[in-house]
């Protein structure tokens, strides 16, 4: 069976990492008729931490007991559930690094965890959720993917790379047969070097397949998206088509990088993407980046998409993951017109451009960045290389200097680097306390347009829900009475 790309709304919401969009955001917006989405990228550590808190709600622990193994279900429980809660100032129980070879208990966490958010989202509404997953974060895809669809995901979105492996993995998956995924491995470029994974280590003798999700692929150019359809492994139901003003990772510019004056990439008519082109590809398209305005779905709709993505206003309502205390810094830095939103072309180990908001108390000021040790205990983002005498080996360009050189790489690729691993967990309250005593610090992604704010909220105390943004994207008056109304701004087609 499989989920027809003719049924997602015409509203997408972003899918923010690591948590920003979970559960609670995406089941909101699923409950209101748009595609909520989860994060799934880095979720195993979210439930790990969330559980070591003592999950004081009970919700992970509500979806765990509907895991259709419960003996692994019990397993991450075992591990790491804390009934009485971790002491305030003590570190989290570390979750394994991710191998070619990972240890049997993070590939049942990464399934569990997984499935968790998605059930979470889809519990009390008969409306779609789907799964955002970065392409960069390769070794995690497998086990991510089959826990999300135990759940009943309804949609995979996958961007940050060329995903066009995911649509034959999916068939696989919702056979419950063992799979692979090549990696980008560096120094080996030529290499079939494979990270596997058999579902049947989780589920044995599975009785009924699975739906297989559609598959969207997030994409920049239109060379892009005909490439996907013809070299994929499977179907590629439609595209997400960001442009460089989205939040989060951005694709670099076509040809050679080059910088303004304040050091962001400037991206130009090569970069500006070809609709007649995607048109005729025949297969749905949704336009994200700036598109958080009424007028701007009915553009898009006229301009042969399918809809819209948006993440930023959902990044800024009372749903998001964001900690409360972010959340409110930055809508009244949106509401006084004083955020700075800046394209940081080295934040990202990924080496993609990488959104970050000017905040105090975030890695986005130099005086906190230089203040953090660096360390890597996370390491998602961490890169594939090949060692010379053949074995395989792990690096990060955000690690500590004289380990990344040990491991062959160049001193000059670890300028600017941020660990966005540790940051992002800071993000939505979930912050690891080094055993130095170092606490991580937040680096914060959002996209360039937030004038929408003003239509929705008179000061930063004020909020607003995810129903009341899909509202207002919908074309509906702005909740505002004081101030005019963006509905009836205009696109241009590129």
């Amino acid at each position: 069976m499989r989920q027809s790309e003719s049924a997602i709304p015409h509203i997408i919401q972003g899918g923010m990492g690591i948590a920003v969009s979970g559960w609670r955001l995406a089941r909101e917006v699923a409950s209101a008729g748009a595609l909520g989405v989860i994060s799934g990228t880095g979720i195993e550590l979210v439930v790990a931490r969330r559980l070591q808190d003592g999950d004081p709600d009970g919700e992970i622990r509500t979806a765990l007991a509907h895991f259709p193994a419960p003996a692994i279900a019990q397993r991450v429980l075992d591990r790491y559930y804390l009934a009485d809660a971790r002491p305030a100032g003590t570190p989290y129980r570390p979750v394994p690094m991710l191998t070619l070879h990972s240890r049997a208990d993070l590939l049942e966490l990464i399934v569990c965890a997984n499935f968790v958010e998605v059930w979470l989202a889809k519990a009390g509404h008969t409306g779609q959720v789907g799964i955002n997953l970065l392409e960069k974060v390769q070794l995690s895809h497998l086990p991510a993917l089959y826990g999300a669809m135990l759940a009943g995901v309804d949609v995979v979105l996958m961007g940050a790379g060329i995903p066009v492996q995911i649509p034959g993995v999916l068939d696989d998956l919702a056979r419950h047969e063992a799979t692979s995924y090549r990696l980008e491995v560096e120094g080996a470029s030529d290499a079939d070097i494979r990270v596997t994974f058999d579902p049947q280590r989780i589920l044995p003798h599975p009785t009924t397949p699975l739906r297989r999700p559609a598959f969207l692929a997030i994409i920049s150019s239109a060379t892009l998206a005909k490439m996907l359809i013809t070299k994929a492994s499977g179907t590629v139901e439609g595209f997400v088509v960001e442009g460089p003003t989205a939040g989060g990772h951005n694709a670099p510019p076509r040809g050679k990088m080059q910088l303004s004056e304040s050091g962001e990439p400037i991206y130009g008519p090569r970069d500006i993407v070809d609709l007649p082109a995607l048109r005729a590809l025949g297969r749905p398209f949704w336009l994200a980046g700036s598109y958080a305005h009424g007028a701007r779905l009915q553009a898009a709709l006229d301009l042969g998409a399918a809809g819209i993505q948006a993440g930023t206003i959902f990044a800024l309502s009372d749903a998001s993951g964001f900690t409360p205390a972010i959340r409110q810094q930055l809508r009244a830095a949106a509401l006084q017109g004083t955020l700075s939103i800046f394209t940081d072309p080295l934040a990202s180990p990924t080496s993609y451009p990488f959104k970050v908001a000017v905040l105090d108390n975030t890695l986005a000021l130099p005086a906190h960045y230089a203040e953090r040790p660096r360390h890597c205990d996370i390491g998602r983002l961490r890169q594939v290389y090949q060692r010379p005498d053949g074995a395989i080996g792990y690096r990060c360009p955000a690690e500590p200097i004289a380990d990344y050189v040990k491991k062959g790489g160049e001193v000059a690729a670890t300028a600017g680097r941020k660990c966005l691993c540790n940051a992002l967990m800071a993000n939505i309250g979930l912050p690891q306390r080094q055993r130095n005593g170092y606490e991580e610090a937040p680096l914060v992604t959002l996209g360039d347009d937030v004038s929408f704010i003003h239509d929705l909220i008179a000061d930063a105390a004020s909020g607003y829900s995810a129903a009341d943004a899909i509202a207002y994207l919908r074309g509906a008056s702005p909740r505002r009475t004081d101030c005019p109304s963006l509905v009836g701004a205009s696109i241009a087609e590129e």
